[in-house]
């Protein structure tokens, strides 16, 4: 898939990031240059090309290898073993440890899956949910949300591989809009949007005037699907994992806009090399004593189901965030 402006050699309008600052000292100008800019994404295209070539399963086995490899040597790995601290106390070291293996090991396989989701997710049949690499369980959910013609919002974490809402979202017909964060480096991003947007739907990226376009998309009757789960340091703190979390309330937000369903929808890592996808049903949402959602509690509402889904898969989720934004252990 290409937009229309890729057809005609141009950067993508959307991509086109605003006037930022290259930097004071001459390494810093080269860096961000765009010519610079240019080579590392041919670059990082080359290196997509080899890993796609040598295959999915190879290819994961390498990644994990260089996480166990320089993974504890990142400060992402003092960020998640802190946060794993935080959030289980009750747990002894060895488990704790078990936990932060995991994180790095189901990083390695999300880096690699990211490049063969269509390959992953050809198999899935609607008629078949359960069958395949790709599982899904909440098929009338689905189905309801698809034919209501209303919008609504699905919320999801970055648990397993959290890509593959947006495309079983595609395949049962759902209408969506998923804001994204876009790569910085603008000629990387407008290839990655066009290739994402064939399996997934229409992305904005997170910038000014998203919201604009978020809320035109739903109210034409499409779903805003997005991850919640990350540190909003401008948004309100609410429990997580029993310590205040500044919480992100888009999703909040948006439900009372449109005073529409919330639903959950999270990514299971199983066995062999598969995903499993499960979307709930309608999240009741707390009001306000005008009838209307109370946007603060309930980003604390979706906050919790959140931390029930990582209670249930810790390994799975993804500790190397600053969740807390918490001074780091040495």
């Amino acid at each position: 898939m290409t937009t229309p402006d890729s057809e005609q050699g141009k950067t993508n309008p959307r991509l086109k990031p605003a006037k930022r600052y290259r930097g004071s000292t001459w390494q810093q100008r080269f860096l961000r240059s765009d010519g610079f800019e240019r080579f590392t994404a041919a670059l990082a295209h080359g290196l997509i090309r080899v890993v796609r070539r040598i295959g999915r399963h190879r290819a994961e086995r390498i990644i994990l290898l260089l996480c166990r490899l320089i993974g504890p040597l990142l400060p992402e790995n003092r960020t998640a073993a802190t946060n794993i601290d935080m959030a289980f106390p009750e747990k002894s070291e060895a488990e704790r440890a078990a936990i932060l293996r995991g994180c790095w090991a189901n990083f390695a396989s999300v880096a690699v899956e990211f490049l063969f989701l269509e390959e992953m997710t050809a198999p899935f049949d609607p008629a078949a949910p359960d069958q395949g690499p790709v599982t899904v369980t909440g098929i009338d959910e689905f189905v309801r949300l698809r034919d209501d013609g209303k919008p609504a919002v699905i919320f999801t974490a970055h648990l397993a591989n959290w890509e593959v809402l947006g495309v079983i979202a595609t395949k049962f017909g759902l209408r969506t809009v998923l804001p994204y964060r876009a790569p910085s480096n603008a000629h990387f991003a407008e290839d990655m949007l066009a290739e994402r947007e064939a399996l997934m739907g229409t992305l904005v990226p997170n910038s000014r005037g998203a919201a604009f376009e978020i809320a035109t998309a739903m109210e034409g009757g499409a779903h805003l699907g997005m991850l919640v789960d990350q540190r909003l340091v401008t948004g309100p703190r609410v429990p997580f994992f029993g310590h205040p979390a500044p919480s992100n309330p888009l999703a909040a937000k948006f439900a009372r806009q449109f005073d529409c369903p919330v639903h959950g929808a999270r990514a299971i890592r199983l066995p062999g090399g598969r995903l499993h996808l499960e979307l709930t049903p309608p999240v009741e949402m707390p009001r306000d004593a005008e009838g209307r959602i109370d946007v603060v509690a309930a980003t604390a509402k979706i906050t919790s189901v959140v931390e029930g889904w990582v209670r249930e898969h810790p390994e799975q989720w993804l500790w190397l965030h600053n969740r807390w934004a918490l001074p780091l252990r040495r």
